[in-house]
């Protein structure tokens, strides 16, 4: 099968090779080790959209263990869409911020502009400008005009 639909925390893992376009749907939240559960199960998706509006329990342990030793980093080798304009800013967080997710050029990025720049600190946040320099395509909500440093910080993205 090509799409697996609205996984959950309950998702048991697994591998799902042929697997292009997945969506991500709780009313739980999902923590870091659920994305690296997922990126395993599904090592050759290209389209990702998560639905989920609850914040991450463990974001501050995971902060303290990042300070110490190096946490796993989720890879998706071959993600070129990533739809998070339902999300809770944990999970922007989540795949913006270079020490938590890896992903390839070429990234369509499709999200709400407040949320985006309350987690870029309004375009100045070193950890997620790597994977924002990533996006090729930018899709915002919620804003008419979006500021030059929006635009800088995405130097490669068409914005719409």
């Amino acid at each position: 099968m090509e799409r697996f639909e609205d996984i959950t925390n309950n998702f048991p893992g697994g591998l799902y090779p042929y697997v292009r376009i997945v969506s991500l749907y709780d009313e739980h939240p999902f923590e870091h080790e659920f994305f690296i559960r997922i990126a395993q199960s599904f090592p050759f998706m290209e389209k990702l959209t998560i639905n989920n509006r609850y914040a991450q329990n463990q974001k501050e342990s995971y902060k303290l263990i990042n300070d110490k030793s190096n946490l796993s980093i989720v890879k998706y080798n071959y993600l070129i869409e990533l739809y998070i304009d339902r999300a809770h800013d944990d999970y922007i967080e989540e795949f913006l911020c270079n020490t938590k997710t890896y992903f390839q050029n070429n990234i369509l990025l499709d999200i709400h502009y407040k949320a985006l720049e309350r987690v870029t600190h309004n375009f100045t946040r070193d950890s997620t400008r790597i994977n924002c320099m990533k996006v090729n395509e930018l899709f915002l909500f919620g804003k008419l005009e979006y500021s030059k440093s929006c635009k800088d910080y995405f130097p490669f993205a068409i914005i719409d």
